[in-house]
């Protein structure tokens, strides 16, 4: 009977955690103009997204990216990246994020 109530409450504990997996749609568009640039998009939050730059090119690149969340207004966030330095760009919106369009460009110095 014990093990039971255990069991219980273990998968109760473990339902709320499923709950707060956040999913959607991203789409990247990117224009590297010859930057050797990896780019990855990340789902952080309902309303909060995230793309991490990786410069593995031996000049630094400077990178702008527009994240775009249907009618809010986009957000513009730029960064330079040093030569095999890697970096995190994140984007919050005040509406839960359905679909979302990041525009990278980055071009070398």
């Amino acid at each position: 009977m014990k093990t039971i109530c255990i069991a219980a409450l273990v998968s109760f504990a473990i339902i709320p955690l499923s709950a707060l997996a956040v999913s959607y749609p991203v789409e990247l568009e990117q224009e590297l103009n010859g930057a050797e640039v990896l780019a990855s998009t990340e789902t952080i939050d309902h309303d909060m997204a995230g793309l991490v730059l990786q410069n593995f090119g031996d000049r630094p690149v400077e990178c702008t990216a527009v994240f775009r969340n249907g009618p809010e207004a986009p957000r513009t966030r730029r960064t330079t990246l040093q030569a095999g330095e890697r970096k995190p760009m994140t984007a919050k919106f005040k509406r839960d994020v359905i679909r979302l369009r990041i525009k990278l460009t980055c071009e070398t110095q």
